[in-house]
């Protein structure tokens, strides 16, 4: 096999890459930093991608890929590292990609994320959503929040996984993980007798549909801690895309169980430092308050909640993704250019740097001062 694997992704690891991607009569591309950087290897054959198949999938897994033609997994590799990975099939080939997942689970302080997560992930019931698009690390946020749970609670902890990626270690709690395809035939099934199992906390991959919602939804309701993650760019997205799950007939019914239910939307987006050498953190933080609450309920209050996170640091450490973005421009962190372009209103964004902003409005006080935001910064985030 001209394709060597192992070095290749050795060379990941190296590079500090998140992603390394595959695909015949293409060199491999790392992406580092959230850009894509080609190797100076030779582009894999067709037999090259089959053998690196046949080397690193198991048989029921080559028998699922065969019949599907996609698949997800994970998988260590002694020495190296573990990673999650994706064997597709594009224009008649194999083509994958491998996402690196780190050994070693970090905290909320190396991750430059607000400490107010910390009091939301000891929560003794309530659904906590952790939003954003893919690569913006969400599984990363997901995984410190259950190792704070793990380490100060007595709690049973079951997660639902498509597939595991961060592995844990038993501390305080009880942690049961469980992976779609190993060991239980789907989310749906896993679902269905997850609450005879005994859980105080649960752990579901990601929330795709209207079944899934409604199991955590009820959960939720009926006294545990649900975290799960979507796939959404900000709250009042969140909130919606929550809603369209569900018939017309029952949208009242779903928006007055989500608001009595729902903890906190922390939705991320990573941006680049100016040397690009890392990436840090931009979290919108929707706290669910008694304002929230009515804004969820009213449909034709739901825009307004922007205007509530907006002005809700003080008293609840929420914040929006320009508030937040903010910050990280006064700290020298990231660029003019990256923070306006990250931003949710661009155009409010540059108005507010050029210091034009109602002389009434202070919400934005402590994040244009670059001291009072509660997000923590980290060296930077890979």
């Amino acid at each position: 096999m001209s394709l060597e694997i192992k070095s290749i992704l050795k060379e990941m690891i190296k590079r500090g890459a998140s992603d390394l991607h595959l695909k015949v009569a293409s060199p491999p591309n790392l992406r580092v930093n959230g850009s894509l950087h080609m190797l100076d290897l030779p582009a894999p054959t067709v037999q090259d991608m089959v053998a690196v198949a046949q080397q690193i999938l198991t048989p029921s897994q080559r028998e699922q890929f065969e019949q599907t033609r996609e698949i997800d997994f994970a998988f260590g590799v002694p020495g190296v590292a573990r990673f999650r990975a994706n064997f597709y099939v594009q224009r008649g080939s194999i083509a994958m990609v491998f996402r690196h997942v780190p050994v070693e689970i970090k905290t909320l302080d190396d991750l430059g994320l607000p400490p107010v997560l910390r009091d939301l992930s000891l929560k003794p019931r309530g659904l906590i959503l952790v939003t954003g698009t893919v690569g913006s690390g969400k599984s990363t946020t997901l995984a410190s929040l259950v190792d704070i749970i793990n380490t100060e609670c007595h709690s049973h902890v079951i997660t639902i996984e498509d597939p595991i990626e961060f592995l844990h270690k038993d501390k305080q709690s009880i942690i049961s993980q469980r992976e779609v395809g190993a060991d239980t035939t789907s989310y749906a099934d896993a679902l269905k007798y997850i609450l005879r199992q005994d859980p105080d906390a649960i752990l579901i991959g990601e929330i795709r549909d209207a079944d899934s919602m409604k199991v955590a939804l009820t959960a939720a309701d009926t006294g545990h801690l649900v975290l799960s993650t979507m796939h959404t760019i900000d709250a009042t997205q969140t909130i919606s895309r929550i809603i369209s799950f569900f018939p017309p007939h029952q949208h009242q019914e779903i928006r007055y169980l989500l608001a009595s239910t729902l903890q906190a939307v922390v939705s991320q987006r990573l941006v680049a430092d100016p040397q690009g050498e890392g990436r840090y953190p931009a979290v919108e933080i929707m706290i669910n308050t008694g304002t929230i609450k009515e804004y969820i309920r009213e449909p034709e209050k739901t825009v307004m909640i922007r205007q509530a996170i907006q002005e809700g640091f003080v008293q609840y450490q929420m914040q929006t993704f320009d508030q937040s973005l903010m910050y990280l421009f006064k700290q020298g962190k990231i660029s003019l250019e990256a923070a306006t372009h990250a931003s949710s209103n661009p155009h409010e964004f540059q108005l507010r740097i050029k210091g034009i902003q109602a002389s009434s409005d202070t919400t934005w006080d402590q994040f244009e001062s670059g001291e009072g935001a509660p997000a923590g910064v980290p060296e930077g985030l890979q």
